[in-house]
């Protein structure tokens, strides 16, 4: 037996790490255009190649066109059989093999009876070069019949060579498909306003409309059909926002020629008419935090003022500068209260919502400027947050719709890291000028680990705010993957790079596997709903290299 050990970065490496492929034998089966080969019963594992004709085959109760560009796998106590359909007949190698896990301190080799997961267990498999597979297939037959010892084991080699083959196609295939998937999403996300098609959709991704809608759902959690309508639902709702905004234009800008189409459609997609929704819309709502801003960006909802810095909200700032018309201080920790209160006084908002932890003084002058809603920190999670603050302003409805969508999208994401990573652990550190500590935020702990389910290498109960942590004390950790993020600041930087060079740093784990990522602080340290689900987007494109859904 010989071990397949391969360190790509595909859904099925990790799977096939330790493990051990054995081929059995080989059978070379040829017959004319009447010949079968009744149901037969298989203990191992058989891998079916059609080299020659035209035929059907069955494993167990499904039933298959026998292509030469795909081959098909009957797992362990199933029955397969075959019969052409052809002039040329039908010729066909069977493969059987077994499939073994490295197991237990003694790395005993245990055999899987029930699948192995990194290859699929039943069903057929799309290959690009069937020519090429019948070939290695009928190279690896004649090395199973020497009688030389030698030469039977270059069959095993050759055996393996076909599997890698299969697997390598299978993992481009996929990858493809998502990335293909993407570009046709991306171009739905700019295009709404368009008359799209799943026809033209799935032309751009270059596959078949019916593979297009089954993928699309199957990745995104949604159908290409709905997401549109989301799509275009939500800019409406953006542009609702304004105060010379008329219906017919909005429904013509965001894709529907019909305003009374429209319409109907609004209030199907949201409970409520959308001349209702714009006069609730147009109230002047000021947020009195970065928090605050995401939850209400979360429900569509553009505050009339905000705080907003290049540095200290970077993601608000670059993506509504121009839509929010009142900018306030994001320096730091509000530590321009007192100034942001004189604007707000100024320019006389309906409403402020700001979150309940504010320096005293500050709440009894806030309140001066406007009615003022606070927003339960302490004893509230961000889902409740964002239901109370939606039904302030009497939108609950609203909430529901975007925690739905982000529990799609997760559970989406979450199957996508599931493959990538497994059981393997995490760990998120802060460097805060000379000091290198584990770190563990509400956001961290609720989405990164929570939500998406990846494994921590510590307790997750645990908010790490003590003694600096050096390299060496990482090395008990034993995190697969590390994620960091560096106060931008000279010292921290300079920190940073310090520790990089450190011989013990190199020698982790994560750091020899490559899987060390730095993150910014927009989103991770903010404790929102919008920026959780820009953390869920983030997470998915560090360890994967993709945009999700």
């Amino acid at each position: 037996m010989n071990s397949i050990r391969t360190e790509s970065t595909g859904p099925w490496a990790h799977e096939a790490e330790g493990l051990m492929v054995h081929l059995l034998d080989i059978d070379l089966m040829k017959g004319g255009c009447e010949w079968r080969m009744e149901q037969r019963f298989t203990e191992s594992y058989v891998l079916i190649v059609a080299t020659l004709g035209q035929g059907r085959l069955s494993i167990g109760s499904q039933h298959y066109r026998l292509r030469q560009d795909a081959v098909y796998v009957c797992p362990p106590g199933e029955t397969f059989g075959a019969a052409a359909e052809s002039e040329d007949g039908l010729g066909l190698f069977l493969l059987r093999y077994e499939l073994y896990r490295i197991a237990g301190s003694n790395r005993d080799a245990v055999r899987c009876s029930g699948g192995a997961g990194f290859f699929p267990e039943r069903g057929e498999i799309p290959v690009p070069s069937g020519a090429r597979l019948a070939a290695l297939c009928h190279t690896a037959y004649l090395h199973r019949q020497s009688r030389d010892s030698l030469e039977r084991f270059r069959g095993q080699l050759v055996f393996q060579e076909l599997l890698y083959s299969i697997l390598e196609n299978r993992r481009h295939s996929a990858e493809d498909s998502h990335s293909a998937l993407e570009r046709a999403k991306a171009y739905m996300d700019s295009h709404y306003q368009q008359n799209l098609s799943i026809e033209q959709l799935a032309r751009l991704a270059d596959i078949s409309p019916k593979y297009f809608v089954d993928l699309f759902k199957k990745l995104y959690g949604i159908s290409a059909v709905d997401y549109l309508t989301a799509l275009r639902m939500n800019k409406a709702k953006q542009l609702m926002a304004r105060s010379n905004a008329r219906l017919k234009d909005i429904a013509h800008q965001v894709g529907y020629n019909d305003e009374f189409y429209f319409s109907r459609k609004f209030k199907k997609e949201t409970g409520c008419p959308p001349t209702t929704y714009m006069s609730k819309r147009r109230r002047k709502i000021a947020a009195y935090g970065a928090g605050v801003t995401g939850h209400l960006l979360a429900l569509h909802m553009i505050p009339y003022a905000a705080p907003l810095n290049p540095k200290w909200t970077a993601y608000y700032y670059r993506t509504y500068r121009s839509d929010i018309p009142v900018h306030l201080s994001a320096y730091r920790h509000n530590e321009h209260w007192k100034s942001n209160i004189e604007t707000l006084f100024q320019v006389r908002p309906d409403t402020i919502i700001s979150t309940d932890e504010l320096q005293d003084g500050e709440k009894e002058m806030l309140e001066q400027a406007a009615s003022v809603y606070y927003i339960p920190r302490k004893h509230t999670d961000w889902r409740e947050q964002l239901r109370l603050t939606a039904e302030y302003l009497d939108i609950p409805k609203e909430a529901e719709l975007w925690l739905n969508n982000y529990d799609r999208k997760v559970k989406a994401v979450r199957e996508r890291l599931k493959h990538k990573t497994k059981n393997e652990t995490f760990l998120t550190l802060s460097i805060y000028k000379d000091r290198c500590q584990v770190y563990a935020n509400r956001s961290i702990i609720e989405v990164f680990y929570g939500d998406l389910q990846l494994t921590p290498a510590h307790a997750i109960d645990q908010v790490f705010t003590g003694e600096p942590v050096t390299p060496e004390r990482l090395h008990v950790y034993d995190a697969d993957h590390i994620l960091v993020n560096v106060c931008q600041e000279t010292e921290s930087l300079l920190h940073w790079e310090s520790l990089q060079l450190s011989p013990s740093w190199q020698s982790l784990k994560a750091v020899s596997r490559n899987q060390v990522y730095v993150i910014s602080s927009d989103p991770w340290r903010e404790y929102s709903a919008s920026s959780h689900d820009r953390l869920v987007d983030e997470t998915l494109r560090l360890l994967t290299g993709n945009r999700p859904c």
